[in-house]
């Protein structure tokens, strides 16, 4: 039998064991969240290889940074409530600046989009950074860099009907911008499907709101920001079509024809930016709904 001592020692040694096993309980618990989390794939695409290594070229000569672009194209540049000119590009800008060690020469400017083109040949700034698309024509007037955002087409639908396949809306109708990319593509690869077309992109999305329609195909990033305001009643349905050939090569910067070097430059940047995950954070922090 033992004694009053050793059942003590033994209740001290259990209550040592338990607390060792909670406390072993709590840190694997920690880690399994923990690896659950970073297990998460992004929404934002890989845009880069891993295995690809992209060498910053000479920039010494580089005096000034000025990245030109707009005030109205929410949530990529716009003027915030205090007058601040803010966005996606805004600090994309600063992140470029950053990797390539130009923090303290970097500018950003805002304006007219008609104007933009015109600034950069005059020399009132170095690059673009608005959206504007790299198409054979405009390549004839500028050079762009490698792309950082690609904009892909989307279905919608209700909630209750977002997660049926893409295959169950043959015959059935779906609204879609007239004379739009959006429309060659859904009369050229869903045949079966009854396109209704609307010239203005509020009226379709208001005729889905309303049970009109049993979709709309779109622009994903515009339905995103349709989905995160007044389209709380519908969610996307299928995948992102990217197709490149008919939508585009994706968001790139212009830079002056010919000015290899800094396009160049930014890839390098932009490479860099993908890799530690902070494109991936901006494209969260400002499009909370994701379009991929």
């Amino acid at each position: 039998m033992k004694s009053k001592y050793q059942m003590n020692q033994v209740r001290k040694q259990s209550r040592a064991l338990a607390l060792f096993l909670v406390i072993i309980g709590i840190v694997l618990d920690f880690n399994w969240h923990t690896k659950l989390a970073q297990a998460q794939p992004s929404d934002f695409p890989a845009l880069w290889s891993d295995k690809e290594r992209l060498s910053k070229p000479d920039l010494s000569g580089v005096q000034r940074l000025r990245f030109l672009t707009t005030t109205d194209f929410p949530p990529f540049n716009h003027l915030d409530a205090t007058g601040r000119l803010s966005g996606f590009h805004i600090d994309l800008a600063r992140a470029i600046c950053a990797e390539l060690a130009l923090a303290a020469r970097c500018q950003v400017q805002a304006l007219p989009w008609s104007e933009l083109e015109s600034a950069l040949a005059a020399g009132d700034g170095e690059a673009i950074l608005a959206g504007i698309a790299a198409t054979p024509a405009s390549r004839e007037r500028l050079s762009f860099s490698r792309p950082y955002l690609r904009l892909p087409a989307r279905f919608v639908r209700r909630r209750a009907d977002a997660s049926s396949p893409v295959a169950s809306l043959d015959g059935k109708r779906v609204g879609v911008v007239a004379h739009s990319v959006h429309a060659q593509i859904l009369r050229d690869l869903f045949p079966g499907i009854v396109a209704v077309p609307f010239e203005r992109r509020e009226a379709m999305l208001a005729e889905l709101r309303s049970a009109r329609l049993d979709a709309a195909f779109d622009d994903g990033m515009r339905l995103a920001a349709w989905l995160g305001g007044e389209g709380s009643c519908c969610g996307f349905a299928g995948g992102a079509y990217m197709l490149p050939d008919m939508l585009g090569g994706g968001m790139t910067v212009a830079v002056r024809h010919g000015d290899e070097t800094l396009a160049s430059g930014l890839d390098a940047a932009l490479q860099q930016l993908s890799a530690k995950g902070v494109l991936s954070e901006l494209y969260l922090r400002y499009f909370p709904v994701s379009f991929f």
